[in-house]
């Protein structure tokens, strides 16, 4: 099938509720800063409630998603599969990929609620997310679009679907069908919460990777060394190229063993939710558009750090004159 599209991504559809906290909210409801959490409603409503007076931001999410939107804001041609609740939610969900011209193939499920997600903002700008999965554990197989993969020269897909047994199958499937269809793969480790629980399921999907994307602690995480160098190392003789996140560090790239450092752009940090998708987003955008994974590197940290000066996981400004900025 023609290549229409150069970036499909297969993920979570989250709505996220954001808010900014003090640690004493933390503290009242027994949560641990920075976790990475999957609750039930209950618990997030019980925490809307208390949080009720406070200034609320709604926007669409789930971290493939974030990375799709970021790359069709450049200019990239994207589409996204995943599942959505026949409720408000996922009504909001799908009519915002369409404003975003992002070819969406999200059916709606009958009875089921649309994923949503409590970002929780505390004042030192770390997010901490309690997340409701809702219809998203139901992704399975037969809600895959072979045709979405087909039509994409990329298929970028992300950890989080491994924390339930049918999307980690579903994932495993999409890693076929982009082979058949001479799809390249790319991958995101997500959390360390995918990478400490779910190692043998990314192991498999790496061996059909062409590029991992992933932060310092995840690397960390997945090979089980005890600093950055030597996991990038580790991660670069599994894959051909590799981007690894390293916060007031930069990034590093590797391709094919050559290493390309990327430094730190400032940012006065105010919510780190996104920077690592927008990292990828506008990565990809670079990479394919512009043919370089220099410039990759540095669109995307520019990028990355403007998400993390702003609440929430979109660019407030043009993300078009952001290519301006690659004085390189």
């Amino acid at each position: 099938m023609q290549k229409i599209n150069d970036l499909a991504g297969i993920g979570n559809a989250i709505v996220d509720f954001q808010f900014q906290v003090d640690y004493t909210d933390l503290e009242k409801f027994k949560i641990e800063k920075g976790e990475m959490r999957i609750v039930d409603s209950d618990f997030q409503n019980l925490i809307l409630n208390y949080l009720s007076e406070r200034q609320l931001n709604i926007c669409s999410g789930g971290s493939a998603a974030n990375t799709i939107v970021a790359f069709s804001s450049f200019g990239g041609k994207a589409s996204y599969n995943t599942i959505l609740g026949n409720d408000k939610y996922g009504q909001f969900y799908a009519k915002e990929f369409n404003q975003l011209n992002i070819e969406l193939v999200a059916p709606f499920i009958e009875n089921k609620s649309t994923g949503t997600c409590l970002v929780l903002i505390t004042p030192d700008s770390e997010r901490t997310m309690l997340t409701s999965l809702a219809v998203n554990e139901d992704f399975s197989e037969k809600y895959l679009s072979e045709e979405l993969i087909s039509k994409a020269n990329w298929l970028y897909l992300e950890g989080y679907k491994f924390s339930s047994p049918k999307s980690s199958k579903a994932l495993q499937t999409a890693v076929e069908m982009a082979k058949d269809n001479k799809t390249k793969i790319s991958f995101t480790f997500s959390d360390t919460f995918i990478t400490s629980n779910y190692k043998n399921e990314i192991e498999k999907v790496l061996e059909h990777t062409e590029l991992i994307f992933c932060n310092e602690s995840e690397a960390l995480s997945f090979t089980g060394k005890d600093n950055p160098e030597d996991a990038i190392k580790d991660l670069s003789n599994i894959v051909p190229n590799v981007a690894v996140t390293l916060g007031k560090n930069g990034s590093v790239i590797i391709t094919n063993k050559q290493k390309i450092s990327i430094p730190p752009y400032p940012a006065e940090r105010i919510d780190t939710t996104g920077a690592g998708d927008m990292y990828a987003g506008a990565f990809f955008y670079a990479m394919i558009y512009m043919n370089s994974l220099e410039k990759a590197g540095h669109l995307a940290s520019i990028a990355s750090a403007k998400i993390v000066s702003i609440l929430g996981a979109r660019l407030k400004e043009n993300p078009k004159e952001l290519l301006y900025s690659l004085n390189i």
